[in-house]
């Protein structure tokens, strides 16, 4: 089959000829339909992520939706969203399915399928579940430009948001991100003020945040809450560490809340998957991705790199 590969860690994949993968016992063999990249595939091939990492050479991709060709999980030829086993990864014609998978509904193509699950799952649950989002709150999503932070401005106003405030560096992104639903944007190249900016941006102080970039922006955001806010916080693309006064979060009762997809129960990710799902049927969640042939895949990783500002969806 063919399959892109990481031959080496911290370099880009190569596309090449490679044995399909053996299920073991228990395990879902998948006909690779839709890979989507994300920035956790370029992380885990850098090193840089917390868990635990594949033996190179490996196949990346750690979702994907095709159809069920083999396995307990689901009948032959199901369509399924399913998160993959760490070496057997979606970019490839063919996949080893992780643990559970998820039948797509009718309706639901599979390219739009792909855009429901790592970045999209993390914004709706890290909003609805871990945040706590009620109707009427003011919510700041940082990094609105990128993928996740476009489906997170579109789940806030969805889940009754009184007040969604977009920010980002870029301009492009920002003005995306009005269009999708946000009613007013902050852009993050000037550092100075942020959290007036913040403030002034929501007409007060923010409710809560949903931070995947830490750095100084996520320090801002913190310095925007009221008393009793809530930050989400699920990524470092700004940056790993911040110096965080103690005063800060007990002088105004902050809650720091992390978020990992990996730690979700399985059940809370299909009734979002599903719930997206209906809301993209319906219109009222726009999708944004570009689909691009698997001999792309070199160039699509390098894209990923960059934020490309869309999903990317590899096609076997």
């Amino acid at each position: 089959m063919r399959a892109a590969v990481i031959e080496r860690y911290g370099e880009p994949p190569v596309v090449r000829e490679m044995p399909p993968p053996q299920a073991d016992v228990g395990g879902t063999l998948v006909q690779v339909t839709a890979a989507p990249l994300n920035p956790v595939d370029l992380a885990i091939a850098n090193r840089r992520f917390y868990g635990a990492l594949p033996k190179a050479p490996y196949v990346p991709g750690r979702e994907g939706v095709g159809r069920v060709l083999s396995g307990p999980g689901a009948a032959a030829g199901t369509r399924v969203y399913f998160e993959t086993e760490l070496q057997h990864g979606s970019l490839a014609e063919q996949s080893l399915a992780g643990g559970a998978l998820l039948e797509i509904p009718a309706g639901v193509p599979d390219q739009v399928a792909a855009c429901l699950g790592i970045p999209a799952l993390a914004a709706w649950l890290g909003l609805q579940w871990r945040g706590q989002l009620q109707p009427g709150e003011r919510v700041l999503v940082l990094g609105a430009g990128g993928a996740l932070g476009m489906i997170a401005v579109q789940a806030a106003r969805i889940m009754g948001a009184s007040r969604v405030v977009a920010a980002a560096r870029s301009l492009k992104g920002l003005s995306r991100a009005v269009e999708l639903g946000a009613d007013a944007t902050v852009e993050l190249g000037e550092a100075q003020d942020l959290p007036d900016r913040f403030k002034q941006a929501a007409g007060g102080e923010l409710d809560l945040v949903l931070d995947p970039l830490w750095g100084a922006p996520g320090l801002a955001a913190l310095g925007a809450l009221r008393v009793g806010g809530r930050l989400v916080q699920l990524g470092q693309a700004a940056g790993p560490e911040i110096s965080l006064p103690s005063s800060l979060v007990r002088g105004r009762q902050l809650s720091l809340l992390g978020y990992t997809n990996f730690a979700v129960p399985w059940e809370l990710k299909k009734g979002a998957f599903l719930t997206m799902a209906e809301h993209a049927t319906s219109g009222r969640l726009r999708i944004e991705y570009e689909a691009l042939p698997l001999a792309e895949a070199p160039q699509a990783w390098q894209r990923q790199a960059g934020s490309p500002g869309r999903k990317l969806i590899l096609v076997p």
